[in-house]
Parts: C-alpha cells; sequence; structure tokens
C-alpha cells in the first residue's frame, strides 16, 4: 500500500512518503537501515565504529566495508572541495556531512526494490525524490524560520541544504578552525544526496567564495544566501524554481 511514515532517527526527522503500492513492511525496512547507520557511524555513540576510529581503539582498516567505503568517498570529497569538506574539521572525525545523504540514497534504493517508482525521502530537510510529476520542494529561509527561501519544482533529484539553522554554528571552517561566516545558507540541487550534502558543507565553510566555486561544480545546480541576505544562484537552480518563487526574483 502507500505510505507516509515519519521516525525520529539520525538524530532528526526522516518522513518517507511513497505514493506507489508496495508491500508491507517495506518502508520499515528502510527505517531499519538509517537505525543501522546511526549505531555504525554516529559520533556521538561511543560504540560506534566512528567513535571506535575516533578513539583510536580501532583502524579503518578494522572497520567494515561499509564504513571503509563511507571513509573513501569522504577522502575524494575532500580532495575535490579543496579541502573544505573535512571529516576532522572539528577535531574528531565526523562523517555525518556525507552519511546522511548517502543513507536517504541507500534507503531510496531498498524501496525502489520493493516497487516504489514514485516516492521522497526527506531527512532534516535534505531530501530524494523520485519519479511521477516534479515535486514541489520547499527551503527554509535561514532567518525568518516560518518562511520559505525559495520553491523548486524537481523529479529524480536530490536537495541538500546547509546553514545555522536548529543546530547553530555548527559547520567548521577547517584552515582556521573557526565557525564558517559569510553565509546563511547553501542548497545544493543534484543526482545524488551524498555529494549534494557534501558540497553544501563545503561551500558554507567556504563562506563568499562559495558561489564562484559552486558554479563549477560539473552537474549539480546551487543557490547561496549571503550574509547580507543577497541570493546568487546557478542558472540551473534558478530554471527548477517556478514563477513568483522567492528565488526566482531574487536570484543573478
Amino acid at each position: 500500500m502507500a505510505e507516509y511514515q515519519v521516525e525520529h532517527v539520525m538524530g532528526m526527522a526522516v518522513a518517507i512518503d511513497v505514493r506507489d503500492e508496495i508491500p508491507s513492511g517495506a518502508v520499515e525496512q528502510a527505517v531499519a537501515w538509517f537505525r543501522h547507520v546511526d549505531r555504525v557511524f554516529s559520533p556521538y555513540r561511543s560504540d560506534s565504529e566512528i567513535s571506535r576510529i575516533a578513539r583510536r581503539t580501532s583502524t579503518r582498516q578494522m572497520t567494515s566495508p561499509v564504513v571503509q567505503e563511507v571513509l573513501a568517498q569522504c577522502d575524494r570529497l575532500r580532495a575535490l572541495t579543496g579541502g573544505f569538506f573535512d571529516t576532522h574539521a572539528t577535531g574528531r572525525l565526523d562523517p555525518s556531512g556525507f552519511v546522511k545523504g548517502w543513507a536517504v540514497e541507500r534507503a531510496v534504493e531498498l524501496l525502489e526494490r520493493a516497487g516504489a517508482t514514485r516516492l521522497a525521502v526527506n531527512a532534516g530537510g535534505d531530501a530524494v525524490v523520485r519519479g511521477g510529476v516534479p515535486w514541489r520542494v520547499g527551503i527554509q529561509h535561514p532567518i525568518e524560520r516560518e518562511q520559505l527561501a525559495a520553491v523548486i519544482e524537481v523529479r529524480d533529484a536530490a536537495i541538500a541544504t546547509s546553514g545555522a539553522y536548529e543546530r547553530g554554528l555548527h559547520i567548521i571552517n577547517p584552515y582556521n578552525k573557526r565557525p564558517a561566516e559569510g553565509l546563511l545558507s547553501v542548497t545544493v540541487l543534484g543526482p545524488d544526496l551524498g555529494f549534494a550534502d557534501a558540497y553544501a558543507t563545503a561551500a558554507f565553510a567556504m563562506g563568499r567564495a562559495a558561489p564562484q566555486w559552486l558554479a563549477t561544480v560539473e552537474g549539480y545546480e546551487a543557490m547561496a544566501i549571503l550574509q547580507d541576505e543577497r541570493v546568487v544562484c546557478t542558472p540551473g537552480f534558478l530554471a527548477a524554481c517556478p514563477g513568483g518563487s522567492p528565488a526566482a526574483s531574487l536570484c543573478s
């Protein structure tokens, strides 16, 4: 049957919206996957594999294949972002900036194998949408919490936003070890949520240099809201905004 379910897992609300008839238990299987990811990757759980590496009671070579896969991708992203995506930016190992999106992509694959073709999985504001008519996705304004900074229409896409929001100034510039400044938020749109999430995190850490860098990222589009609330976005992101969107009137 079609299902909509919200669970609190990995420290955030995860909403799973499936518009197709799928076998009973398929959504629960996706939720169980998120719980497994939390047990393995959470830097806040002392028994997670990531925490054991951070304490040096384990090594990357001693971890499970899935951890090695994720950390290898994080190494790749560090190179692709000029070092601004750094799993050690806070002083201890934390791959959360990639893991959340990666986990959502794998949950979507589980649901697709169960027969879902029209679905959306939203994890703490970052989402993957698939199939059907275009999905309308609202992007929260970084200051006016009851307002939207933009609305986009997409299908078969991933959308990730980084900013202060509820967690405060949690994104660190890895070069000066200080909270990132210069931007209010960055939203990245593209084919893969793990990469979109990492690119958004890296761009936010870059500050005012981010818009110029984002314009060079192949296959991904972006919107950056500067500290003075000016909005800059790539042409592809602007094209995804329906008429009347705040982004459509502000992006340049």
